[in-house]
């Protein structure tokens, strides 16, 4: 291999960089879009659960989910339906807004 062989392959690598780490943080962040689908489910159905043990659904939607993720959740109790969204974090602030992750649970029917 010739010195302007290594040196062309050297400009090609550092030509390349930036879009492998465009292509990793894209890749990140979907991963972490699809987490906070996930955490959102799981939090509106430990509500749900609560509504039906009688106690705080609110509260067992908030302890339903890791620490960090406490501070991007809102919960709404409509009735015996419970309604949590859940914005992931991302590199972009607008970018989490547009990924925020929902999940919906029912209780059922009132009990008589």
């Amino acid at each position: 291999m010739s010195a302007r062989e290594c040196g062309q392959a050297s400009v090609e690598l550092v030509a390349l960089a930036p879009l492998l780490v465009i292509v990793v943080l894209a890749a990140a962040q979907v991963l972490a879009a699809g987490a906070a689908r996930e955490l959102a489910d799981h939090a509106a159905e430990a509500g749900a659960v609560a509504l039906l043990q009688g106690t705080d659904a609110k509260a067992a939607a908030r302890d339903a989910v890791p620490g960090w993720s406490r501070g991007r959740l809102a919960v709404r109790v409509d009735g015996r339906r419970v309604r949590v969204r859940l914005r992931p974090r991302a590199f972009l602030p607008a970018l989490g807004g547009m990924l925020e992750a929902s999940g919906d649970a029912d209780a059922g029917p009132a009990p008589r």
